[in-house]
């Protein structure tokens, strides 16, 4: 029986067959029809949508609304606590760079960042020594979407560059500010990836380009004070299967054009003492090997995969003759301890490597060898490496925190291994971190692997399997999910939810063979996975199966759908977040801004037949079937570039058409946003307040 009563009728998509044939496999496609065949434009002007479209996703809201209306005094409730456990005029501890410190702060009640500085050695905390730079609830007034892409001051620090996307579809605009009179120049760069390096005496930058198929295709040269129109074109990229983008060095000594897509990396580097150069090649693009520079003073140092190092291993090359062959080992590969990223400074070398699925920093003395790590104790934790701002510095900053222990702030001198806590997070309606239990347990899989679980639940919490659980999963891309201090979710564990992260196959987190294993031809794993997790949990009484809440966004919203078809009946509902679930029509459209370079992790079903086959097996908009399906409360962002609002619109609309159960599915279109929701700060803990109310109301908690 259901649990939402009353309800009126939910909106019924009209069915427009569109028949693909592809490797004499023929489709129809009822609902391809919302997809606006002007998304390039609508992405920029929204207000063009196809009235049809917008009529449709508009009667879906309301349905929505219906469905959740007596959880209203819920979300409002779910929202307080969240937001009272948020510092309101937070600030971060600004980070040294010449004569200066460079931070942000919040106001009360603002949703946007202010950036700052401050004199170098100055107390950041005295509101007087601060100098505004850009004040983000500013910029952002009369905006019903507003995102900052930060701002990047010059060597000298007269001027920084800034940039914003107003309507959610990734499409930045750049904008210099004089940091003396606080006012913008003429420049206006638009349709950008949102940043830029600036050249070393500040009258010029590099930034890319999105193209109309929002892909960042060519990387150009600006000069303060000329038109966008005369900017020079510095190299441009012809394969739509690679991402690229433009950072410059610490030491101001090169720019970095990083082209790549999610197996092979290519590098060309431009000298700053001769901007009008033609970058150079540091080692032609080969499928399968994968590096990433940073600068040394005479080396370079490289972290790649070459030769067979599947964990990676870190190498330095000559400044003069960077090239493939000269490059030389200096910290060798180890199997099962994965280095993830490096960084070098005057006199020590950085980087964070994960082993057993927990983080640690390794320092390496430059001169003599020597390392050592930078480790914490507990079963379950987080690292975050920030390094410096400057290259000739023994003071590195990284953070830490684990799912009971709010983020602490460290910097670190390389030398003397002394650790100062700048900060640690307050939560001003108070934690005590003894009220709670974080685990890292070990689902088996179908195939003897074992499944990384990481939970949260209230120590006073009784395990007999009435708990209801929310069970996040990933699972792709090779990224990690960290097992981090999360204010949000402290609201279902102190309602009696156990909160689980399942560290599932396509993430990284047991390696890269643990990310190797879940895409491609392995990519059903994840999903397998997820359910092991599930399993696992049930049989140790943490939950028990129809108490679970299924959550995962993007390419975790595919796991949703995925794992929806798989087994429905172990969950209680789906929660799917700007989800990835119309992966076979997006994989064979080569005009969508991710598409090509996404085939290297999912397959290339338009040249290949088993590629095609293996995710049509899996897809989840294809292998929705006549089964009763849980409550599933899917997300969209109208303008999001990334997983397009159509692919949950014609998701939902055939789960409602399929569907032999009597559960809503229900569909949330957010029309003033794209893929990361709401951009204030305030504005996407309403988005998760409205989650998790969908959460406790199928789990019965309200």
């Amino acid at each position: 029986m259901s649990i939402f009563h009353s309800l009126p009728a939910a909106p019924v998509a009209e069915k427009r067959p569109v028949e693909d044939t592809r490797h004499g496999i023929a489709r129809i496609d009822d609902y391809a029809w919302l997809r606006d065949g002007n998304w390039q434009a609508m992405f920029k002007d929204p207000a063009i949508l196809d009235p049809a479209i917008r009529a449709h996703l508009e009667a879906e809201n309301a349905y929505m609304k219906a469905a959740m209306a007596d959880t209203a005094a819920l979300q409002k409730q779910l929202f307080s606590e969240m937001k009272g456990r948020i510092k309101e005029d937070d600030s971060s501890v600004p980070l040294k760079n010449g004569p200066y410190a460079y931070g942000s702060f919040y106001v009360t009640g603002g949703e946007q960042p202010h950036y700052f500085r401050t004199a170098r050695d100055a107390d950041y905390r005295d509101t007087a020594t601060r100098r505004v730079l850009l004040d983000g609830d500013k910029e952002a007034e009369g905006k019903a979407y507003f995102r900052l892409a930060g701002l990047d001051a010059t060597t000298d620090h007269s001027h920084a560059l800034w940039g914003y996307d107003d309507k959610g579809s990734e499409y930045y605009t750049l904008r210099i500010r004089n940091l003396e009179t606080g006012a913008d120049l003429a420049d206006i760069v638009e349709n950008t990836g949102g940043g830029g390096a600036w050249a070393p005496d500040g009258k010029s930058f590099f930034y890319t380009l999105q193209d109309e198929n929002h892909r960042p295709s060519k990387i150009y040269h600006h000069i303060v004070g000329q038109p966008q129109s005369s900017d020079r074109l510095v190299y441009e990229e012809t394969d739509p299967g690679f991402f690229m983008g433009v950072g410059g060095s610490l030491l101001d000594d090169f720019i970095y054009i990083d082209i790549h897509d999610h197996e092979t990396s290519e590098y060309r580097l431009l000298s700053t003492k001769d901007l009008n150069a033609e970058p150079l090649l540091v080692s032609p693009r080969e499928e399968g090997l994968e590096y990433a520079m940073c600068e040394g003073g005479d080396v370079f140092y490289i972290l790649t995969n070459a030769d067979g190092a599947k964990d990676f291993k870190i190498m330095e090359a000559p400044v003069t003759a960077p090239f493939r062959e000269n490059w030389r080992e200096v910290v060798p590969h180890t199997p099962g301890k994965l280095i993830l990223s490096h960084m070098a400074f005057a006199r020590h070398l950085v980087w964070l490597e994960r082993k057993d699925g927990l983080p640690q920093i390794m320092i390496r003395d430059r001169k003599t060898g020597a390392e050592h790590a930078i480790a914490f104790a507990e079963e379950a934790y987080s690292l975050g490496l920030q390094g410096a701002a400057e290259y000739d510095t023994d003071i590195i900053r990284f953070s830490y925190s684990s799912m009971t222990t709010p983020t602490q702030l460290f910097d670190y001198n390389m030398a003397t291994r002394e650790r100062t806590l700048l900060k640690t997070q307050e939560v001003p309606s108070g934690h005590n971190p003894d009220d709670y239990v974080t685990r890292r347990v070990f689902a088996p899989a179908w195939d003897g692997e074992s499944v990384p679980v990481t939970l949260l639940h209230r120590k006073d919490l009784v395990l007999d399997g009435t708990a209801p659980c929310l069970l996040y999963g990933y699972g792709a891309y090779g990224i990690t999910i960290p097992a981090s201090f999360n204010t949000s979710c402290l609201s279902l564990v102190d309602r009696g939810f156990v909160y689980a992260i399942a560290h599932i196959r396509g993430g990284k987190d047991k390696g890269f063979a643990w990310y190797e294993n879940g895409k491609m031809q392995n990519k059903e794993n994840t999903f397998k996975d997820f359910v092991a997790a599930a399993d696992y949990l049930a049989a140790e009484k943490y939950t028990s199966y129809g108490r679970i809440v299924a959550e995962g966004g993007s390419a975790g919203g595919m796991l949703m759908g995925a794992v929806a078809n798989m087994a429905p009946e172990k969950f209680a509902a789906f929660i799917a977040a700007v989800p990835f679930v119309d992966v076979l029509n997006t994989m064979l459209d080569d005009t969508l801004p991710l598409t090509p370079p996404e085939w290297p992790e999912w397959g290339n079903p338009i040249d290949s037949e088993e590629e095609y086959g293996w995710i049509a097996a899996y897809s989840p908009y294809e292998n929705v079937d006549a089964r009763p399906y849980p409550p599933i409360l899917a997300l969209a962002g109208l303008t999001d570039p990334r997983v397009t609002y159509w692919e949950p619109a014609k998701w939902v609309a055939r789960l409602r058409e399929k569907t032999t159960g009597d559960q809503p599915i229900l569909l949330r279109t957010n029309m003033d946003a794209g893929h990361g929701g709401a951009s204030g700060r305030f504005q996407r803990l309403e988005e998760v307040a409205f989650e998790y109310a969908f959460a406790i109301k199928v789990a019965g908690k309200m």
